[in-house]
């Protein structure tokens, strides 16, 4: 699979939150080696406050591999990782983040985010993860857009 094929994971596995709507419309897919070890996503508004599609996806791919150490993975995001998310992402030990909209993309829609950049945690936090970014935005902000359209949608 390519990286692209890796982000329409996690945009397919967002998308069903449009309908569902356990949770905002975000999504997540951790590889290594070329195999999928986690695809998730957002699930706040069933669970808890941390379980952001990262959150979750690292959960699972943590479980597949019997330890927390998710170094030599790739983690594709829907949206650019919150603080939450990209101190969990450094924690777990990933190795790179590709991801398609902004936390200001999504700020716009009215989830309170902090707006506070991934490159700006890197550098504040001396972190070693790479950012890619953007990777497919067109796909990821068309599926925000379809996610705004949606009616019943709750913000937090």
């Amino acid at each position: 699979m390519y990286r692209e094929e890796y982000m329409r994971r996690a945009i397919e596995e967002a998308r069903r939150n449009i309908t569902d709507q356990t949770g905002g419309p975000f999504g997540a897919c951790i590889v290594r080696d070329g195999r999928v070890l986690a695809v998730a996503r957002n699930s706040v508004l069933a669970e808890d406050a941390t379980c952001h599609a990262e959150i979750n996806a690292i959960r699972l791919a943590s479980k597949e591999l019997g330890t927390f150490d998710l170094s030599g993975s790739v983690i594709y995001s829907t949206t650019e990782p919150c603080p939450m998310c990209f101190s969990a992402i450094h924690w777990a030990h990933i190795d790179a983040i590709y991801y398609g909209t902004s936390i200001e993309d999504v700020k716009k829609l009215g989830f309170n985010e902090l707006c506070i950049s991934n490159t700006a945690m890197k550098e504040l936090g001396g972190a070693s993860v790479d950012l890619h970014y953007p990777l497919l935005y067109d796909e990821c902000i068309n599926m925000l857009e379809d996610w705004k359209k949606q009616s019943g949608n709750k913000l937090y």
